[in-house]
């Protein structure tokens, strides 16, 4: 029953056509598959494209005449599990089995025909089903598609309408070129990639941004917010501490002040208008064997969605890997035709060959590296489901562990250069190398996201996006001052972000980069604090930001007032506070997730659970537990979804690794990843995620599911349902 369920769920949430057994028992798992072409929407499918029917291979476009979906969206069932006459063509009276190599075409009506027989059956416009003789609106059209080997089904995308806002870019699709059965990203490359779109002024440029003339220039007050908190704000005189800890609070201000966050569905799925700095995106995408069929499939409609919510502004380059490495495009801006012809070479992808990450990184770099023009905001999305075989080697006595080779130069430049590119990874499924891509975008500056679920890439790539089209603040540097003599810093503990103290220990700096619109950033500064004899005060520290306006390009510096605390002559009660508690908890957190994680590399489980469990309890007895701190209530489910992950080397192999590697991403950047069944809506996965990141989510899923109202009425049964089981 719990699997039957799980296919229900996959279908509300990804408006799939599904097979549910009719028995109680579980059906064969060849009943169960689902159809590699029902998983496109027309966001990735245009409407004048058929789809190859799923024989062996991934589905590959192919153009044919243009024939109008239906224009009633919503959630629909296959009845291929009833007894109808779906079992047999009603024209050629033969079985209509799955996977025998015949494109099946289903009407309207429901009704289901040999598409060579019902082809051939209307082909002089006849519109009216031979079953039941209701009247269609839309008939197969037979074309050359047909000589295709296994022939060729359209694909009829029930659950949206032509004149759906989505659809109206792809409507406008060029016509099939005669030599379009060739591959397009089979086109032969430049030595030099220096033929990247230019960033001049359009005519659909002006137009678009043209709705941006009355917001004032200051309106979207792009700068960072300081606070800072000392761990007691009132300490006795004769009292000194070694390691005396003050909070450093920073967030980016929101992108447009007074947004409107009920927002209806047609705003969603409109691009949006928000002045912002414009984004070179280069999407690295693992297209080897093992992506065949479904994974395919959903990687291409997650590139659609991309593709669809870049702005004119915004430049894509798409690299496809297996054995080799292949630019589809240059760097395009994504204007209508740009979107047009993006999505053209993605539909045109097909799954083959092994998996050679570092060819892939190499090509994408190239592209960076190459461009003429560059946007103010670059970066590089990975997604693999396998492990390089060609660059990294290794055996189980001796694992892979020099994942730096897999990086060219140009990203990490060396233990002294700065991030310039980073390179956000997708692990996709159980079989990728989660240690390799975590170490790939550790070493870039990007963040690894899991997904475990083939259904979730989508979302993913969703939440991702979201946070690079709202770049508010770039290289942005920290330094913190001691401002009484005899004060020195003793530590800076801030992630993975480069932080340094300098030789006198009056001065320290951490390099954070860039922010998202309404991004936070915390750091714990630790320093000495003397007995205080002749004042009522001690001025502790103050706090300067420098950092790059991405619009106006111009260099900002704000300082913080100083930071003191009380000495009385005789000290009360000290009170800890919170929010200094609070970062202690998520840092102890994630300290001990990586000596769980190091403990389970060396096979000892055991005792990387008792690590998880020795952190709760002593997270569970801090002054924010006790609280309950939302925070630290994520982090305890956390640890605790950690240790049910590390039930057995095979729960750990096949997903334990990959969950605690994109927590231990998301705690040192400070930055949200998916993890799991990210859309599950929980205080964990919503830990660091922006509102420009939740806005993109939410579009995200209104996509999948036709509107926000039912997505609002699925998600409770859905959480629920995607709750992780005890193991």
């Amino acid at each position: 029953m719990g699997s039957k369920w799980r296919k229900a769920k996959l279908a509300l949430g990804l408006n799939l056509c599904v097979f549910v057994p009719r028995t109680l028992e579980d059906s064969p798992p060849s009943s169960e598959r689902f159809s590699d072409a029902a998983l496109l929407p027309p966001s990735v499918y245009p409407a004048d494209w058929t789809v190859a029917s799923s024989v062996a291979s991934s589905p590959t476009p192919v153009p044919t005449s243009p024939t109008p979906a239906p224009a009633s969206p919503g959630l629909r069932f296959s009845k291929s599990g009833s007894r109808s006459s779906k079992k047999t063509c009603s024209i050629c009276l033969a079985s209509m089995k799955r996977g025998d190599g015949h494109a099946i075409f289903t009407a309207e009506c429901s009704h289901s025909f040999h598409f060579n027989c019902i082809a051939s059956n209307v082909k002089h416009g006849n519109q009216i089903c031979p079953v039941c003789r209701a009247q269609w609106k839309e008939i197969p059209l037979q074309g050359p598609s047909l000589d295709a080997p296994h022939g060729r089904a359209r694909i009829n995308p029930v659950d949206w309408a032509q004149n759906h806002p989505l659809m109206t870019v792809i409507r406008r699709l060029p016509p099939p070129r005669p030599d379009s059965n060739r591959p397009l990203y089979q086109a032969p490359e430049p030595a030099v990639f220096d033929d990247d779109e230019s960033l001049g002024q359009q005519p659909e440029l002006v137009q678009r941004s043209s709705s941006n003339k009355n917001v004032p220039e200051n309106s979207s007050a792009r700068t960072i917010e300081i606070k800072t908190y000392p761990e007691v704000s009132a300490a006795p005189r004769s009292n000194s501490y070694d390691n005396f800890t003050v909070l450093v609070h920073l967030k980016a201000a929101v992108a447009v002040a007074g947004q409107n966050v009920n927002r209806n569905h047609a705003n969603l799925l409109q691009i949006s208008q928000t002045p912002r700095a414009p984004v070179d995106l280069v999407t690295v995408l693992d297209i080897s064997g093992s992506m065949a069929g479904t994974k395919l499939a959903l990687l291409k409609r997650a590139m659609g969605f991309v593709i669809q919510n870049l702005g004119s502004n915004d430049r894509l380059s798409v690299i496809a890997f297996s054995s080799t490495a292949r630019r589809l495009f240059p760097l395009r801006r994504m204007s209508d035709t740009g979107r047009q012809q993006a999505l053209l070479a993605v539909n045109s992808l097909v799954a083959n060959g092994g998996t050679n990450i570092a060819e892939g990184l190499r090509k994408g770099a190239k592209v960076m590296e190459d461009r003429k023009e560059k946007n103010p905001v670059a970066s590089i999305i990975l997604l693999s489901d396998g492990q390089d075989t060609y660059t990294v080697s290794g055996s189980s006595d001796q694992p892979k562990s020099n994942y730096q080779l897999l990086l060219p130069l140009s990203i990490h430049g060396g233990d002294n250069a700065g991030f310039q590119i980073p390179v956000h990874a997708f692990g996709f499924g159980v079989d990728h190398d989660a240690s390799s891509m975590h170490s790939i975008s550790e070493i870039s500056g990007g963040t690894f996201s899991f997904i475990e679920t083939e259904g979730v890439i989508q979302d993913a790539f969703a939440q991702c996006i979201g946070g690079l089209l709202s770049v508010v603040v770039q290289e942005l540097q920290v330094g913190i001052e001691c401002v009484h003599p005899s004060l020195h810093l003793v530590s800076l503990k801030a992630g993975s972000y480069p932080s340094r103290v300098m030789v006198d220990g009056r001065t320290g700096f951490i390099d954070v980069g860039d922010l998202y619109a309404d991004e936070e950033r915390d750091f714990l500064v630790s320093l000495n604090v003397p007995a205080e004899f002749s004042s009522n005060e001690t001025s502790l520290l103050k706090v300067r930001c420098v950092y790059k306006n991405p619009l106006t390009k111009e260099m900002v510096t704000l300082e913080s007032e100083e930071v003191r605390i009380e000495r009385p002559e005789i000290g009360g009660q000290e009170v800890v506070s919170i929010e200094v508690d609070r970062q202690r908890n998520r840092l102890q957190a994630a300290e001990a997730m990586a000596q769980a994680r190091a403990a389970a590399e060396q096979g000892d489980l055991a005792g990387a659970v008792a690590t998880l469990e020795t952190c709760r309890r002593v997270l569970s007895e801090t002054v924010s537990a006790k609280s309950h701190d939302r925070l630290c209530v994520a982090l305890d489910a956390e640890l605790k979804e950690m240790q049910e992950r590390m039930a057995s080397r095979h729960v750990y192999e096949a997903s334990g690794r990959a969950y605690i590697l994109s927590g231990l991403s998301s705690h040192s950047w400070q930055r949200a990843t998916a993890r799991g069944d990210s859309t599950d809506g929980s205080s964990l996965v919503q830990a660091y995620q922006t509102p420009s990141m939740v806005e993109m989510l939410t579009r995200s899923q209104a996509m999948l599911l036709g509107s926000p109202s039912a997505q609002r009425l699925v998600q409770p049964i859905w959480s629920l349902a995607s709750k992780p089981k005890p193991r």
